[in-house]
């Protein structure tokens, strides 16, 4: 017998165009956020094809799960045996102007733009600091959309809430705690 519906836990797919970076690290903080109760996974349009090191060098030392985590195209989760997906969010630029694959059952969407970390020029340092940052900026957000109300909210006032989330500024996100 099939669990009922708000016991299933909601399906969010992160999308990037290499997905590589940051929709990995949304992958893997939504899974530890959403508590079996919300679900992520992450794709991307031209996925490069390998999850870039300082990604999974920094989830790791967070003590985040890597495992299964790899660079994939959102084609995947176009196919009928895909997962069904309830929210997709873009979380770079260039994926939000693709045009993206219609996915089963119209789920909600919205554009969640961090800057890409893996495009920092400079020392190795500034370079994981980029990472670090993107990591927080995708925490705060992540920390946000779990904490709603999402079975019970109205669809217009839901994609209300997606889309400020989206529009956070850097500055006005909270600070967390990075390795040393």
């Amino acid at each position: 017998m099939e669990a009922p519906a708000e016991h299933k836990p909601l399906n969010v797919l992160f999308l990037c165009t290499g997905n590589s970076a940051r929709s990995i690290m949304a992958e893997a903080i939504l899974n530890r956020a959403g508590q079996g109760h919300v679900r992520g996974y992450s794709a991307g349009s031209l996925p490069k094809g390998q999850v870039h090191p300082y990604a999974v060098d920094l989830l790791r030392k967070l003590n985040f799960d890597v495992t299964g985590l790899r660079s994939k195209s959102w084609t995947e989760f176009a196919k009928p045996d895909a997962p069904k997906i309830d929210f997709v969010f873009t979380v770079c630029d260039d994926a939000a102007k693709e045009s993206c694959p219609i996915w089963p059952g119209q789920p909600m969407t919205a554009h969640w733009g961090i800057p890409d970390p893996a495009a920092v020029e400079g020392t190795e340092v500034e370079k994981r600091l980029a990472f670090a940052d993107a990591l927080r900026m995708l925490t705060n957000r992540i920390d946000i959309f779990v904490a709603l109300p999402l079975r019970s909210l109205n669809a217009l006032t839901l994609q209300k809430q997606l889309n400020d989330i989206g529009k956070l500024k850097a500055s006005n996100d909270n600070p967390v705690s990075m390795p040393s």
